[in-house]
């Protein structure tokens, strides 16, 4: 349940009227009217911070608050109370502060700091605190409800933001709001809110405001229309997301049957995937339907379709002649998740780092610093040049989907997966080094704030092994033991003769030793290239297995597909802040997989242990979604329904 609390304890909730009232009938009635439209179960209206503090205490779900000088379209009510950004969510303007106005700086779209100097924008007089954080603000209720400079609602946020509450910003675009003190600028407000045709601008909105450079001129040129049809006829996010999903399949069964007209088709398809990928999440925003469950199967979806399609490249290179195909597949699957594994860690890095701006701003001078100045002023420089090179250098879904489709269309599924694997080297050499630097340069140990064990996935056995510092080292070597024995393998297929028993012992023995930084502190500066590391090393380790004991390629590559699922679920829900899969524990975590994988190997069998493995955690995974996202809500809604 929602509640929506309009404060009228500021000077403007008396002197402003709603048009066609009675005189002197505050403007408190619209908002509250208005709340009501963008779903809140129950408006209230409080007359002062004490009162407020009461109604939160009593709340027992996630609490809108508005002052009773805001002039906006109730769309931005909608969007701020249906905001999947983060549980607590403040309406941030960029009109000029008036005097009693809360000024804010936003950092990675973070409110870092209230009534700042070096303000970004201002406090727009509205928020929505998640339940988790109604204790917080019951208490700032009652801390500000002692007076000050700034306005009641004004003091109540900044009171929240002073406690360390996570605060996520939310802009207005496109739509209309302002916070007004007196006649004159309601009735302007007014105007401008009558102004914009709210549907229209709605349907802009669901685009994203930056984007890829594929996305932005080659899909959202079009797609909203595509959005607004699907929003007509009620097929929901998730009902596009499968229909993309089909559309990937399709596209990678044509890449893999070969023939000019059977890749074309399939570059189409792709694209057209690619598409609807893209519509799902603009229809999730056209109609405010988000859930959990939808991103949570967007991004899974997104990687599954991204492999399948790889799967059918390399399927194809192979019926074509080439005969490391599928290796090019397992290459390229590999280096785009370890890519992803980093990209997840900085992105949290960089969170955790805009919360504490004097730690950034330290040694500002230095090399991190200077990239940090020369990023921002590129990605403030919107349109430029240097603005899209940057965002295509590092080889986005988009490029990367585009690429795939007309590299297969024109020259085959060898040359796609070789322009693929070439173009994702270099991006992330190129965003690797630039990363590391200015990681560096920060100084924020944001393995801290985590459960490192659970985002490592070690499982049992390295829970019952020693604990060694230096996380990062320890899992580099295991890295580096993993691609040796690959490389030993290869060599020795290749020979015509068998691996040596030792070389995958040894390789184990480096594995083992990188868990046993699973418990020690990952307060490095670079830490967070941990958990990619040992993805590397656990993937290499698997198709070394599978090289040396001549398993078939396609079920090697099904294996570390399957390993794939099992940790973009731990990234979807580390990125939505969720816990850990209900069957986690029954993944036995990466050393105990590799363990099991070097037992048959040495036993004769790879194969089978490939296969049986794999399997097993295909079924652990699908039972695990169904839990997660089926049984558990059901009972916690006291019946059965899907998710959606």
């Amino acid at each position: 349940m929602t509640l929506a609390i309009v404060l009228a304890a500021d000077p403007a909730a008396g002197r402003l009227t709603e048009p066609g009232r009675p005189a002197g009938e505050p403007l408190t009635e619209r908002l509250a009217a208005q709340w009501r439209r963008a779903g809140a179960d129950d408006v209230r209206i409080a007359a002062d911070l004490t009162e407020l503090a009461d109604l939160v205490a009593a709340a027992t779900g996630p609490v809108l608050v508005s002052g009773a000088d805001l002039v906006a379209h109730t769309a931005v009510l909608k969007h701020l109370a249906t905001s999947p950004v983060g549980p607590t969510v403040a309406l941030v303007l960029t009109d000029p502060p008036a005097p009693g106005q809360a000024t804010v700086r936003e950092e990675r779209g973070q409110v870092v700091e209230v009534d700042a100097a070096d303000a970004s924008g201002v406090f727009g007089g509205a928020l929505r605190v998640g339940a988790a954080d109604l204790p917080a603000l019951a208490d700032a209720a009652r801390r500000a409800a002692g007076g000050g400079p700034l306005g009641a609602v004004d003091r109540l946020v900044a009171d929240l933001a002073a406690r360390g509450t996570l605060i996520f910003a939310h802009r207005v675009r496109l739509l209309v709001a302002h916070r007004v003190g007196d006649e004159a600028q309601r009735e302007a407000a007014e105007a401008a809110v009558a102004a914009v045709d709210e549907d229209r601008a709605e349907l802009k909105l669901s685009v994203k405001e930056r984007d890829d450079f594929f996305t932005t001129f080659f899909v959202s040129t079009w797609s909203p229309y595509v959005t607004k049809a699907a929003a007509r006829i009620g097929i929901g996010p998730t009902g596009v997301t499968m229909v993309s999903v089909a559309f990937a399949v399709a596209a990678a069964v044509l890449f893999g049957t070969g023939g000019r007209p059977a890749l074309v088709a399939g570059a189409v398809l792709l694209y057209l995937g690619f598409v609807l990928d893209c519509v799902d999440g603009q229809l999730a925003r056209y109609t405010r339907h988000f859930s959990a469950w939808g991103g949570w199967l967007d991004t899974m979806a997104d990687r599954f379709k991204e492999y399948v399609v790889y799967a059918g490249l390399g399927f194809g290179a192979t019926h074509a002649g080439f005969r490391y195909g599928w290796a090019l597949a397992l290459a390229a699957m590999t280096l785009q998740t370890v890519r992803h594994m980093t990209d997840t860690w900085y992105g949290a890095l960089h969170d955790e780092a805009a919360r504490r701006p004097k730690v950034v701003s330290a040694d500002a001078g230095g090399i991190g610093g200077k990239l940090n100045a020369a990023s921002t002023r590129v990605q403030a420089d919107t349109g430029s040049v240097s603005y899209w090179l940057k965002r295509t250098v590092v080889f986005p879904i988009g490029e990367r989907w585009a690429l795939s489709a007309i590299a297969a269309a024109l020259f085959g599924p060898l040359v796609a997966l070789v322009a693929v694997l070439v173009w994702g080297t270099l991006a992330f050499a190129y965003t690797g080094g630039l990363r590391t630097l200015r990681a560096r340069w920060m100084r924020v140990p944001v393995l801290t704030t985590v459960d490192a064990g659970l985002h490592r996935d070690d499982g049992l056995l390295a829970r019952t092994l020693p604990t060694a510092r230096r996380p990062l080292l320890l899992a580099v070597l295991g890295a580096l033991g993993a691609a040796g024995t690959l490389v030993w393998a290869l060599l020795a297929v290749r020979g015509g003769g068998d691996l040596p028993v030792w070389v995958p012992v040894l390789a184990l023995v480096l594995l083992l030793g990188a868990a046993q930084g699973s418990r020690a502190p990952h307060d490095g500066s670079l830490d967070w290239l941990v958990p990619a590391a040992l993805r590397a090393a656990e993937y290499l380790f698997a198709i070394a297995v599978g090289v040396a004991g001549r398993a078939p390629a396609w079920l090697i590559f099904g294996y570390v597909l399957v390993l794939t699922l099992l940790h973009y679920d731990l990234t979807a829900r580390l990125e939505k802040r969720q816990s850990a899969p209900p069957l986690h524990t029954a993944t036995l975590g990466w050393p105990g997989r590799s363990l099991l994988l070097a037992i048959g190997l040495i036993a004769g069998y790879a194969s089978i242990a490939l296969a049986t493995l794999g399997a097993y955690l295909l079924v652990v995974f699908v039972a695990s979604v169904v839990l997660a996202w089926v049984v558990l809500p059901a009972r916690a809604r006291g019946g059965v329904r899907s998710p959606g």
